[in-house]
């Protein structure tokens, strides 16, 4: 047998193409290992080689999900591979969504086997984690070194059909699936004994891991809203026109805070969005879109509320870890109630 043939699916900034400036080029195919494929390929350690890179932009993949997923199967069929592998896209939401599309696509349509790599709270783990395999990665390009190193094995027993581990043993995102086996001891003896490590404060294993849900308990209802102090608070990426404090338009490590004193409506030249996970033209427009400062304007001045807050506050909701999100909502939260505002309106995209 030959050494395993790959095709490999990367993104515009990783072809070294560009940013979000091109991130809408159409897919195209390169007979030629490109970006992270090299690291890839030397991790393969001579069984697996690279023999064509196909590139698409995010934005262009995310607004023609169909005829980018088609034009790519083409591209894919065309090289005959044993292996179809895809990233690691690590924290970014259009290009995770994008890896995970394209390798369920290629997986189901052609019956070829996938691998694609991110992190944990990349909205396409959780999109697809169930139908493909997933290498768990750092949140950001720097961890491309510790992603290469536990996709290279992980993709190599996927092409020669090997059996696959458990997420532990290859470090891929759990995929929910459970299986039976043998154990020389019954459940309930395996019970016990945890019970008594947990009681004695030991290290123990849980068999069946539950999802962390964080819940937030709601607040009473504002007892008279003409008279409540209202705040506009968005994952939007609302911001004033040339995104003065330069919030990312994915994975955002900041949130801005912005005056609208004696502002009664928002327009191309008083505001635009920094947000990279949706088609910026409507909002660009008219921000009121995002973030109803019109409206609530219009409700100020008929008595309906008693005022809107001053300031509002924004940040990009795209890829941003949910780490960075509670920490701007600790922050602004402070602010607000320290300013003595009595609701807010959350507004999303």
């Amino acid at each position: 047998m030959g050494k395993i043939r790959v095709v490999h699916y990367i993104n515009q900034f990783f072809a070294g193409i560009g940013g979000e400036e091109k991130a809408d080029i159409k897919p195209e195919v390169r007979e030629e290992i490109v970006g992270p494929g090299m690291a890839l390929n030397a991790g393969f350690k001579g069984e697996a080689e690279i023999v064509a890179t196909i590139i698409c932009g995010d934005s262009y993949f995310g607004e023609n999900i169909e005829e980018a997923k088609a034009e790519i199967l083409e591209m894919v069929k065309k090289y005959n591979p044993d292996l179809f592998i895809a990233g690691p896209a690590f924290n970014a939401g259009r290009y995770g969504v994008a890896c995970g599309t394209i390798t369920d696509a290629v997986q189901s349509e052609l019956g070829i086997p996938v691998l694609t790599g991110m992190y944990e709270e990349n909205p396409g783990a959780d999109m697809y984690k169930k139908n493909v395999y997933i290498i768990s990665t750092k949140n950001s390009a720097a961890g491309m070194r510790d992603a290469v190193k536990k996709m290279a094995p992980l993709a190599l027993k996927l092409a020669k059909g090997e059996e696959i581990g458990s997420p532990e043993e290859e470090n891929y995102i759990p995929r929910g699936i459970r299986k039976n086996y043998f154990t020389d001891k019954r459940g309930s003896e395996r019970a016990i004994e945890m019970l008594l490590k947990k009681i004695k404060g030991e290290e123990f294993e849980t068999e069946f891991p539950m999802p962390n849900f964080d819940r937030v308990d709601p607040n009473p209802a504002v007892k008279d809203i003409t008279k409540a102090t209202i705040a506009i608070v968005t994952s939007g990426g609302a911001v004033p026109k040339g995104n003065p404090d330069h919030i990312e338009s994915s994975s955002a490590s900041k949130f801005g805070k912005y005056d609208i004193e004696g502002i009664d409506n928002l327009n191309p030249e008083n505001g635009e969005t920094a947000h990279g996970g949706y088609d910026p033209v409507y909002a660009n427009e008219d921000l009121d879109r995002v973030i109803p400062v019109d409206v609530l304007r219009d409700m100020e001045k008929e008595g309906k509320i008693g005022k809107l807050h001053r300031y509002y506050y924004s940040t990009v909701g795209n890829g941003t870890a949910v780490a960075n999100a509670k920490k701007f909502a600790e922050q602004i939260g402070k602010e607000l109630v320290a300013d003595g505002v009595d609701a807010v309106i959350l507004t999303s995209t």
